[in-house]
């Protein structure tokens, strides 16, 4: 962040002017042990003209997407964004915006939300969507703690197929609200239905699920909806790739009742993990406990069409004790970002494109367990992600993948101690055949 420093005098003047004679005494209340006392083992001052060329040569030893192929997803996916989603989020009325609270100057910015919420709403099959959160994972904890809210019951079901992250934040926030969360076990990379229908019970309020699940796979919610309704639990869905929705039949139509989700893979680049936005769906008979903002359409006196922050009292800001959620605010541009990128593609192109995945990890797939040494764990239907047992460790095997300028997969024993040696794989639409060829050729020398 660019800054103008205070000269010595001006500090002098800031302390003379609050009672103090140095600096330090503005820490008095910091305990001694915890100050450092020797200056930090930094390099000499440098100019803009240095530092700018400096800070360029440590950037180049990243290991980015522009000069590397990429096979890593997990939960942040490499698509291809059009140039059109920058060059209309950066127009200065969509990038400057924050707070719509005064509707009647701020219609492009609820206009473009609204659209928003009618495509996740339509892509969802759900009746009502917000207009986003703040990520994938606090989407599915707000989705917790609203069935909670609406059933009155204190115990969650969670498949262990969930994203690892995501569990670790719903169960941070059932800590918080003295919720017990129980997770099911995986069998062949889908959530165990026999250990769904011991663990699940009229008990609880709610089954969180993953679809595509973590390790790619898809989960047959049929019978997950089944289970889980039976027992008088909401049934929750979560999509951590949403690219999937091209193909695979909405969460609406097999009966959830809140859909949540990352929507980083429409229109939003990696960005190191963030900033990204969490989108949610829900049947209209819990509207007021979805969390989040909601933007309406209405008419003004005159009969005009207008738009509006709607049904704000469940909002925190307006009756904090009483509030849904603490979340009162939105992702707005990356939300925008998504509107654009989905209303580029349409529908049929969000299906050309989930198709493209689809097929490219298939032919991923079948040609590299064909090499000596890698071989499949699960036998279950996958997406665009993949899991593997490789010939040597993922770390030793990701830094022979980078010295050819791809970047690998993920190490599945760093969340899954009982998967030695596993990873798994993603291809996205951005990986081309010779890409997709190079890979196998280099893993070929490693089996």
């Amino acid at each position: 962040m660019k800054f103008v420093p205070h000269s010595a005098r001006e500090v002098q003047e800031m302390l003379k002017f609050i009672g103090l004679k140095t600096l330090d005494d503005l820490f008095t209340d910091i305990d001694d042990k915890l100050i450092l006392k020797e200056p930090l083992d930094l390099p000499a001052p440098m100019s803009e003209l240095e530092l700018t060329k400096h800070m360029l040569t440590l950037s180049e030893k990243n290991g980015e997407t522009l000069h590397n192929s990429c096979f890593l997803g997990a939960g942040a996916y490499n698509h291809f964004i059009p140039s059109v989603v920058n060059h209309i989020i950066s127009r200065a009325e969509f990038y400057t915006s924050y707070t719509p609270y005064q509707p009647e100057v701020s219609q492009g910015i609820l206009q473009a939300l609204f659209e928003y919420q009618t495509m996740i709403a339509e892509l969802t099959g759900m009746e009502v969507a917000n207009s986003s959160v703040y990520d994938g994972a606090t989407a599915l904890a707000e989705a917790a703690i609203m069935a909670s809210n609406i059933t009155g019951k204190k115990e969650i079901s969670i498949s262990s197929a969930v994203h690892p992250e995501y569990r670790e934040v719903v169960r941070t926030y059932c800590n918080a609200r003295d919720l017990m969360l129980k997770e099911v076990y995986f069998r062949n990379g889908v959530t165990d239905l026999e250990d769904l229908e011991e663990i699940v019970s009229e008990r609880s309020a709610a089954v969180l699920i993953q679809n595509p699940n973590f390790f790619g796979c898809i989960e047959d919610m049929h019978k997950i909806e089944r289970i889980c309704h039976e027992k008088e639990n909401l049934l929750i869905v979560s999509i951590v790739e949403p690219t999937s929705l091209g193909i695979l039949k909405p969460p609406g139509e097999f009966g959830a009742d809140i859909v949540t989700g990352e929507g980083q893979s429409f229109g939003n680049p990696l960005n190191y993990g963030g900033p990204h936005l969490g989108f949610m769906g829900t049947k209209y008979k819990y509207v007021r406990y979805l969390p989040g903002r909601l933007v309406g359409m209405t008419a003004d006196t005159k009969g005009r069409r207008g738009f509006v922050l709607t049904l704000q009292a469940r909002e925190q800001h307006i009756r904090r004790e009483r509030a849904s959620s603490n979340i009162c605010t939105n992702h707005a541009l990356n939300a925008l970002a998504t509107a654009i990128y989905l209303s580029l593609l349409g529908k049929t192109g969000l299906k050309e494109l989930a198709n493209l995945c689809y097929q490219k990890a298939h032919y991923a797939y079948d040609t590299i367990k064909e090499i000596a040494g890698f071989k499949p764990i699960f036998t279950s239907s996958f997406y665009n992600e993949f899991v593997l047992k490789c010939p040597v460790s993922p770390e030793k095997l990701n830094k022979h993948l980078l010295k050819h300028k791809i970047i690998g997969g993920f190490n599945l024993e760093r969340h899954y101690p009982k998967l030695k040696n596993a990873m798994i794989f993603c291809v996205t639409e951005n990986n081309s055949k010779t890409e997709i060829d190079r890979l196998v050729e280099v893993l070929g020398k490693m089996g």
